[in-house]
Protein backbone atom coordinates (compact mmCIF):
# COMPACT_ATOMS: atom_id res chain seq x y z
CA UNK A 1 0.00 0.00 0.00
CA UNK A 2 1.75 3.57 -1.25
CA UNK A 3 2.07 5.61 1.38
CA UNK A 4 -0.90 8.49 1.89
CA UNK A 5 0.73 12.23 0.55
CA UNK A 6 -0.33 15.76 1.71
CA UNK A 7 0.57 19.16 -0.21
CA UNK A 8 0.55 22.38 1.63
CA UNK A 9 -0.56 25.17 -1.06
CA UNK A 10 0.04 29.48 -0.66
CA UNK A 11 0.55 32.21 -2.70
CA UNK A 12 4.54 32.04 -2.28
CA UNK A 13 5.57 28.85 -0.77
CA UNK A 14 7.34 30.96 1.85
CA UNK A 15 5.32 31.08 4.98
CA UNK A 16 2.32 29.36 6.05
CA UNK A 17 2.82 26.55 3.31
CA UNK A 18 6.44 25.74 4.30
CA UNK A 19 5.37 26.12 8.11
CA UNK A 20 2.47 23.44 7.43
CA UNK A 21 5.19 21.31 5.72
CA UNK A 22 7.92 21.30 8.24
CA UNK A 23 4.78 20.96 11.03
CA UNK A 24 3.18 17.90 9.06
CA UNK A 25 6.65 16.15 8.88
CA UNK A 26 7.40 16.39 12.34
CA UNK A 27 3.64 15.14 13.34
CA UNK A 28 3.52 12.66 10.52
CA UNK A 29 7.20 11.12 10.57
CA UNK A 30 7.04 8.57 7.49
CA UNK A 31 3.55 8.04 7.68
CA UNK A 32 2.37 10.71 5.10
CA UNK A 33 4.75 11.91 2.20
CA UNK A 34 4.66 15.94 2.38
CA UNK A 35 5.14 18.68 0.49
CA UNK A 36 4.42 22.55 -0.18
CA UNK A 37 4.27 24.71 -3.15
CA UNK A 38 2.84 28.61 -3.59
CA UNK A 39 0.72 29.91 -7.13
CA UNK A 40 3.68 32.16 -7.46
CA UNK A 41 6.87 30.85 -5.67
CA UNK A 42 9.18 33.82 -3.93
CA UNK A 43 11.96 31.97 -4.30
CA UNK A 44 12.97 32.13 -0.42
CA UNK A 45 11.49 30.79 2.93
CA UNK A 46 10.90 33.52 5.02
CA UNK A 47 13.78 33.87 7.87
CA UNK A 48 10.56 34.93 10.63
CA UNK A 49 8.74 31.60 9.79
CA UNK A 50 12.44 30.11 10.32
CA UNK A 51 12.48 31.39 13.41
CA UNK A 52 9.06 30.83 15.08
CA UNK A 53 9.03 27.05 13.96
CA UNK A 54 13.18 26.67 15.40
CA UNK A 55 11.34 27.73 18.56
CA UNK A 56 9.43 24.24 18.66
CA UNK A 57 12.38 22.57 17.38
CA UNK A 58 11.75 21.85 14.10
CA UNK A 59 14.19 23.00 11.27
CA UNK A 60 12.65 24.49 8.22
CA UNK A 61 15.92 26.15 7.13
CA UNK A 62 16.85 23.32 4.96
CA UNK A 63 13.38 24.28 3.00
CA UNK A 64 12.56 25.57 -0.70
CA UNK A 65 10.09 27.60 -2.18
CA UNK A 66 8.22 25.85 -4.80
CA UNK A 67 6.28 26.26 -7.50
CA UNK A 68 2.59 24.44 -7.84
CA UNK A 69 3.84 23.02 -11.62
CA UNK A 70 6.35 21.10 -10.35
CA UNK A 71 3.55 18.85 -9.11
CA UNK A 72 1.34 19.09 -11.86
CA UNK A 73 1.62 15.45 -12.67
CA UNK A 74 1.09 14.08 -9.07
CA UNK A 75 -2.17 12.77 -7.37
CA UNK A 76 -2.55 14.01 -3.59
CA UNK A 77 -4.54 12.29 -1.04
CA UNK A 78 -4.91 15.68 1.16
CA UNK A 79 -4.33 19.22 -0.01
CA UNK A 80 -4.36 21.67 2.23
CA UNK A 81 -4.63 25.50 1.13
CA UNK A 82 -3.85 28.19 3.67
CA UNK A 83 -5.02 31.46 1.57
CA UNK A 84 -7.53 32.25 -0.97
CA UNK A 85 -4.88 32.92 -3.80
CA UNK A 86 -3.62 29.24 -3.34
CA UNK A 87 -7.27 28.07 -2.96
CA UNK A 88 -8.44 29.30 -6.72
CA UNK A 89 -5.40 28.06 -8.20
CA UNK A 90 -5.84 24.78 -6.34
CA UNK A 91 -7.91 23.07 -9.52
CA UNK A 92 -5.05 22.78 -11.06
CA UNK A 93 -3.90 19.63 -8.88
CA UNK A 94 -5.55 16.49 -10.52
CA UNK A 95 -6.78 13.32 -8.60
CA UNK A 96 -6.58 14.97 -5.30
CA UNK A 97 -9.15 12.84 -2.84
CA UNK A 98 -9.13 15.65 0.23
CA UNK A 99 -9.37 19.42 0.13
CA UNK A 100 -9.02 21.30 3.19
CA UNK A 101 -8.91 25.70 3.38
CA UNK A 102 -7.28 27.25 5.92
CA UNK A 103 -7.15 30.90 5.28
CA UNK A 104 -4.46 31.49 7.73
CA UNK A 105 -2.92 35.38 8.64
CA UNK A 106 0.18 36.14 6.55
CA UNK A 107 3.16 36.59 8.85
CA UNK A 108 5.17 38.62 6.59
CA UNK A 109 1.92 41.12 5.64
CA UNK A 110 3.80 43.23 8.40
CA UNK A 111 6.98 42.87 7.11
CA UNK A 112 7.86 46.58 8.48
CA UNK A 113 7.11 45.20 12.03
CA UNK A 114 9.37 42.30 12.54
CA UNK A 115 7.53 41.99 16.70
CA UNK A 116 4.39 41.76 15.03
CA UNK A 117 5.35 39.54 12.31
CA UNK A 118 7.08 37.05 15.05
CA UNK A 119 3.48 36.94 16.71
CA UNK A 120 1.66 36.32 13.74
CA UNK A 121 4.25 33.64 12.41
CA UNK A 122 3.86 32.01 16.01
CA UNK A 123 0.35 32.51 16.07
CA UNK A 124 -0.56 30.85 12.64
CA UNK A 125 2.52 27.94 13.78
CA UNK A 126 -0.04 27.00 16.50
CA UNK A 127 -2.86 27.00 14.63
CA UNK A 128 -1.13 24.86 12.10
CA UNK A 129 -0.16 22.39 14.57
CA UNK A 130 -4.03 22.16 16.19
CA UNK A 131 -5.49 21.68 12.80
CA UNK A 132 -3.21 19.04 11.54
CA UNK A 133 -3.46 17.34 14.90
CA UNK A 134 -6.52 16.47 14.39
CA UNK A 135 -6.36 16.30 10.33
CA UNK A 136 -4.26 13.52 11.31
CA UNK A 137 -7.03 12.03 14.23
CA UNK A 138 -9.62 11.90 11.40
CA UNK A 139 -7.63 10.15 9.10
CA UNK A 140 -6.40 7.66 11.37
CA UNK A 141 -2.69 8.41 11.61
CA UNK A 142 -1.52 8.56 15.70
CA UNK A 143 0.40 12.52 15.72
CA UNK A 144 3.79 12.39 17.12
CA UNK A 145 3.86 14.92 19.62
CA UNK A 146 6.13 18.59 19.16
CA UNK A 147 8.64 19.08 21.50
CA UNK A 148 7.22 21.89 22.57
CA UNK A 149 3.67 22.52 21.58
CA UNK A 150 1.47 25.37 20.86
CA UNK A 151 1.62 27.10 24.12
CA UNK A 152 3.74 25.44 25.61
CA UNK A 153 6.98 27.55 25.36
CA UNK A 154 9.06 28.05 28.09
Amino acid sequence: MATPSIIFLCTGNCCRSQMGEGLMRRLAGDRLEVYSAGSHPAGYVHPVVIAAMAEIGIDIGHQWSKGLEEFADRTFDHVVTVCDHARDACPTLIGRRETYHWPLDDPIAVHWDEQAAMAVARRVRDELAQKLSGLLRDVGIESAKLRDGPGERT
